[in-house]
């Protein structure tokens, strides 16, 4: 587990000598674990993994997979390597054995191994039984179970998954995410994948590394992360429009008090026992309380706290944009 099979320092991608997607982030992935990047659509996810599967080239810094330099030795890094892209890629006119069968010819498998390889493959992924039926008949889980099987043709040492779970419904989710975790227990696969599900980075990931406009915010394991906001998390509401934010940080055990958006994001030790006397010391001072939440740390908490969004802000707030930015093309023509 200590052996770093993925590396970037500096890695950086500017598009049109002005938009940069990736701003020099810094990272290594260690054999066998499960790396996540997390972050909103636009944050630089999908950018910095078709730089380290050598689709793009990077504007500067360098990175290698299993030692293989991304820039400089490209066919060497995709022998190594499984790709499982956000978008479906597999031919609705062919059946899932013969996509499968497709992109082992890519790679140069002779067709006596590559049939084995599918099959075994195609069960892995609970396929089996629709191998000889056209994809065009496909759902969106049995395609994207294609697609695993696909990325996995070439027995891959490393695999990356863009957003592997997008568009699926929950249990559907849940079957992608029980194949991602048997690659690393029963393989020993070491796994890149970025997402944009907070639960999905939870769940699976050994350490996640959040991502935001193209830099890394922070790097660790999910339990860490959520340690380190040391505390538990208590929203609170006042009918007054008084800012109470240093009352309230007086308040024994709390360790933080901001106010957003009419309401009050406390970070305090021991929440059960702390909310109480909260509420007591704004009593005291003539507020009423209107509405009160006690929760443990989680991952958007941990988002919230080193970008100043949560991730469902984040998410609108690029909707919003990409709307208005259609809305003005629409007007211009």
């Amino acid at each position: 587990m200590s052996e770093e099979v993925i590396k970037a320092e500096g890695l950086t991608k500017v598009f049109n000598k002005h938009l940069t997607a990736v701003d020099h982030v810094d990272f290594s992935v260690k054999q066998g674990e499960i790396f996540g990047f997390l972050g909103p659509n636009g944050a630089g996810k999908t950018t910095t993994i078709n730089m380290l599967i050598t689709i793009l080239k990077p504007t500067e810094g360098k990175a290698s997979v299993l030692d293989f330099d991304i820039a400089k030795q490209d066919n060497e890094v995709r022998n190594v390597i499984g790709v499982v892209p956000q978008d479906y890629t597999a031919d609705e006119d062919l059946t899932g054995l013969e996509n499968v069968l497709l992109c082992a010819d890519l790679y140069g498998i002779p067709r006596s191994i590559a049939k084995e390889r599918a099959t075994d493959l195609l069960k892995l992924v609970e396929l089996t039984d629709f191998k000889d039926k056209k994809v065009q008949t496909f759902s969106g889980g049995m395609r994207r179970r294609l697609e695993l099987a696909c990325g996995l043709i070439n027995r891959p040492k490393v695999l990356f998954l863009d957003e592997p779970t997008l568009g699926l419904d929950v249990q559907t989710r849940t079957a992608t995410w029980n194949y991602i975790r048997k690659l690393k227990k029963e393989y020993g696969m070491t796994l890149f994948m970025t997402t944009h599900y907070l639960e999905e980075a939870d769940a699976l990931c050994d350490r996640v590394t959040i991502i935001d406009h193209g830099k890394i915010v922070v790097i660790g394991a999910p339990e860490e992360l959520k340690h380190g906001l040391g505390g538990d998390v208590i929203t609170l509401g006042i009918r007054e429009d008084d800012d109470v934010s240093e009352l309230i940080r007086k308040v024994e055990h709390v360790k933080d008090a901001k106010r957003e958006n009419g309401s009050y994001r406390i970070k305090a030790e021991y929440g059960e026992i702390t909310a109480p006397f909260i509420i007591e010391a704004l009593r005291k001072k003539g507020y009423t309380v209107t509405k009160l939440s006690l929760t443990e740390p989680t991952l958007n908490e941990v988002y919230l706290e080193y970008t100043g969004k949560s991730m469902r802000d984040a998410e609108e707030s690029r909707e919003a944009f990409a709307a208005q930015r259609m809305t003005m093309r629409r007007a211009r023509q």
